[in-house]
């Protein structure tokens, strides 16, 4: 194997403690400059390994046709895609096990952490296990739960049961969240780590809020912007961002509905709330800019995993009305930095939204508590918990390895490996 690479300081983020350097290869379907959630965790999670000394490879799918390998200043494999039906700006990982295993036979690295379990992930996963690797993932993506809104929910049993397989074909499958945790465990999950997600309060933050870009909403001082960010989709139960603001005009008559990003729901919300601002796709300070400049942020949806925009939001100084479930169930305290409705309670998501509206200091106490709350969020404790679960199951791997292979070869090698993961740092 190859000496390990010396740290690579990444922009802000703080290095933490010398490690014994690993090669780490992370394979994903989605990564920035694509805008979501998933493909903004990935490339935090990236930036601060690197921080920490560990050398990365990048395993993704080529964005578009003339994408060079590497322009990003990463290491990395660039494979095939297709478009993902309805999101043709995303791309879908294809099937290349043979690709992965004849890359990783000449660069082999300690630990493959697979990021989504599309075909890109599955292939990434046969490929590491024929080559004695191990595995950590990451449980994404409620796919299981999108399926009941695109007309195949007969689909999500057997969903389920691929999920499942894959993921505890691994040596650790993190969550966001322990709601998600205990649900994955109920259904026969293994090794089930929590590992909460980070916000960047500096990005984010009320100091972006701008009155020229509220004067080009048709906003006005006393205007109240009711933000929601995201993709404009089914599963997202825009139906109740609609009801929930007719209710806040019941109120407010001058309120002001604001939608960042765009989906196959678009046109359709056009046509329901055409006074409504469809400010399109945004990503970094001009998002940040959006968030600080609306009022409120309401946010109906029952299929996240965690949803980033939900402390991204609150980070901005936004109080936020939400579901008690994911991000905003570890987050919100009802009342107090925020409003919590019973999740399905749509009679009671309803009336917050009337009470929201109603009350525009308290609203701006419960943004400022929201603000509070995020400070302490930040992405380098969730680096560091990260690279411990890699460590302790490149650890254990090659202490399994070492026990009970007869291959010389393989035997080498992972004593080899088990030596460097009990020698410390210097």
């Amino acid at each position: 194997m190859a000496e390990p690479l010396a740290p690579q300081a990444e922009p802000g983020v703080v290095p933490g403690p010398k490690l014994q350097p690993l090669r780490l290869a992370v394979v994903t379907e989605t990564y920035p400059p694509e805008v979501n959630g998933v493909a903004m965790t990935v490339a935090r999670l990236v930036q601060g390994l690197r921080s920490r000394g560990h050398h990365l490879h990048l395993v993704r799918p080529r964005q578009h046709r003339h994408e060079q390998a590497g322009a990003s200043g990463l290491d990395e494999l660039l494979l095939r895609g297709l478009p993902i039906p309805r999101y043709p700006q995303l791309k879908m990982g294809l099937p290349a096990t043979g690709t992965l295993l004849a890359h990783w036979q000449q660069q082999r690295p300690d630990l493959v952490h697979i990021a989504t379990e599309g075909p890109l992930g599955w292939s990434a996963l046969r490929a590491a296990r024929r080559l004695r690797l191990p595995v950590t993932s990451d449980f994404r993506t409620n796919f299981h739960a999108y399926s009941q809104h695109y007309g195949i929910g007969w689909l999500q049993r057997p969903i389920v049961g691929y999920l499942r397989s894959f993921h505890n074909s691994t040596q650790a499958t993190m969550v966001p969240t322990p709601v998600l945790q205990r649900e994955l465990v109920r259904q026969g999950f293994h090794n089930v780590s929590v590992v909460a997600r980070g916000v960047d309060t500096q990005q984010f933050s009320p100091d972006r809020r701008s009155a020229a870009l509220r004067a080009a909403w048709g906003a006005g001082a006393d205007t109240c912007v009711v933000a929601h960010v995201g993709r404009l989709a089914p599963e997202k139960n825009l139906g109740l961002l609609v009801q929930a603001f007719e209710a806040m005009r019941q109120v407010r008559p001058d309120s002001l509905l604001l939608l960042v990003g765009d989906g196959p729901a678009r046109a359709e919300l056009q046509a329901r709330c055409p006074g409504a601002v469809f400010a399109g796709m945004r990503g970094g300070d001009d998002l940040a800019a959006h968030y600080a400049s609306a009022d409120a942020f309401v946010f109906p949806s029952m299929t996240e995993t965690y949803g980033n925009v939900t402390p991204e939001a609150m980070a901005s100084g936004l109080p936020v009305l939400a579901y008690d479930h994911a991000a905003a169930g570890q987050l919100i305290a009802h009342q107090h930095n925020g409003l919590l409705a019973r999740l399905g309670s749509v009679d009671e998501f309803i009336a917050m939204a009337a009470q929201l509206a109603g009350s525009p200091q308290q609203a701006l106490a419960w943004g400022q508590q929201a603000r509070l709350t995020t400070l302490a969020c930040g992405w380098d404790q969730v680096v560091c918990q990260v690279e411990g679960l890699m460590r302790a199951a490149w650890n254990r791997h090659a202490s399994a390895v070492a026990l009970s292979s007869d291959d010389s070869n393989i035997t080498d090698h992972a004593s080899n490996v088990l030596r460097r993961a009990r020698t410390p740092p210097g």
